[in-house]
């Protein structure tokens, strides 16, 4: 048996934050109490936070952990390991590692190669050595304007912890690049691309989107019921696209672009998932809608770190000052984002929950992770 007591802390509860202790025995939480004491052989959070562990349902981290410069490789499982140990670092105890499937190969200039099942081997079979510090899932970024996505899929299995199945559209002139020139920055910036490349490229996707967009959304929705997977929208940009999105069972819309795209999923029962970083910074570096609009119209219900693993926990604190509600802002990194997914048993400070939590203290407008525990377990 282990057993653990943090005691003195702010504890942040799934409607209210008090002042109180938490007992960790075996991987859950045994006891929550109220008051400011500090039994003998407890740690003393000296007043900081104490909230679940985040969770966070799509970033693109490891990609950074595995490329760190343009065109330069890492060795995959010191990647992994950095990867995991930055999300604990800052407070993520459960993550959804995002794989893209769905690959371009006639078109080499385009750097867009097959390598989610090979990677999701290795993170696997890293977490079942116990090597990970926190709890991995998998997340297929199923890429319909592809020319691989139905034999990508077909290699993953119930087996393969996929937790989400996301449908994603990057046809130029569509969804977050319905405005041509940012893709044109983007490509240019991150492949050198010219002019005349990139004229290619487009009407080169474009004609794949119309050849064999329609079988590749049929296959992912199809994919992420067999897997057993939560089905997610992304980029959704006009009510249209957000009916589409529901008739397909979609539970959660990934970064809508407009206002008018966040309120029809909100009618039609699709939880808001935005990015932290647009939060934080202020806006969308992509020219979309902001995701602290959506906040102020009581549309943003999940927060997702995106590509700054620190942005999830900061994120999550300015939306609660901004709601004037902690609790609430907390929850669209724990609670909210454990419901979409189905995970039950973590994401609040529930009695028999699992003890994933973390000790924050509160700098400014941010905040500073000063402890992390998976199922009971020091981890950062």
């Amino acid at each position: 048996m282990t057993e653990t007591v943090l005691a003195n802390a702010m504890l942040v509860l799934p409607d209210t934050v008090l002042r109180g202790s938490v007992r960790l025995r075996d991987g859950r939480i045994d006891d929550i109490s109220d008051g400011a004491g500090v039994p003998a052989g407890a740690l003393d959070c000296e007043g900081d936070l104490l909230m679940p562990g985040l969770i966070e349902l799509h970033t693109d981290n490891l990609e950074r952990h595995l490329q760190p410069r343009p065109r330069v490789g890492w060795p995959h499982q010191a990647a992994i390991i950095a990867h995991d140990a930055e999300l604990a670092s800052v407070g993520v105890t459960t993550v959804f590692d995002a794989l893209r499937v769905g690959s371009v190969i006639s078109d080499t200039k385009a750097n867009y190669g097959e390598y989610a099942r090979a990677l999701a081997s290795e993170i696997l079979e890293m977490r079942a050595r116990g090597v990970l510090r926190i709890s991995h899932f998998l997340h297929l970024r199923a890429e319909v304007c592809s020319e691989t996505l139905v034999d990508e899929l077909s290699k993953f299995g119930p087996q393969d912890r996929i937790g989400i199945v996301s449908l994603m559209d990057h046809t130029p002139g569509e969804r977050q690049f319905r405005d041509v020139s940012k893709l044109q920055e983007y490509m240019s910036g991150k492949h050198g691309m010219s002019d005349a490349g990139f004229r290619e490229h487009v009407a080169g996707q474009r004609a794949l989107r119309a050849r064999l967009g329609a079988l590749h959304e049929a296959t992912a929705v199809d994919a992420a019921r067999k897997l057993g997977a939560t089905l997610a929208s992304h980029d959704d940009t006009t009510p249209a696209q957000v009916e589409v999105s529901a008739e397909q069972g979609v539970h959660f819309a990934e970064f809508p672009t407009t206002l008018e795209a966040a309120r029809a999923c909100h009618a039609h029962g699709i939880k808001v998932m935005m990015g932290a970083p647009n939060l934080v910074r202020g806006g969308s570096h992509s020219g979309n809608v902001a995701a602290r609009t959506l906040a102020e119209a009581g549309l943003l219900d999940i927060l997702s770190s995106d590509y700054v693993p620190s942005s999830l926990l900061s994120g999550a604190l300015l939306l609660g000052d901004l709601w004037g509600d902690l609790a609430r802002g907390i929850a669209t990194v724990t609670s909210a984002p454990a419901t979409a997914t189905g995970l039950a048993d973590r994401g609040q400070l529930d009695l028999d929950a699992r003890a994933d939590l973390i000790r924050v203290a509160r700098i400014g407008t941010s905040g500073a992770v000063r402890g992390t525990w998976v199922q009971g377990r020091r981890a950062g």
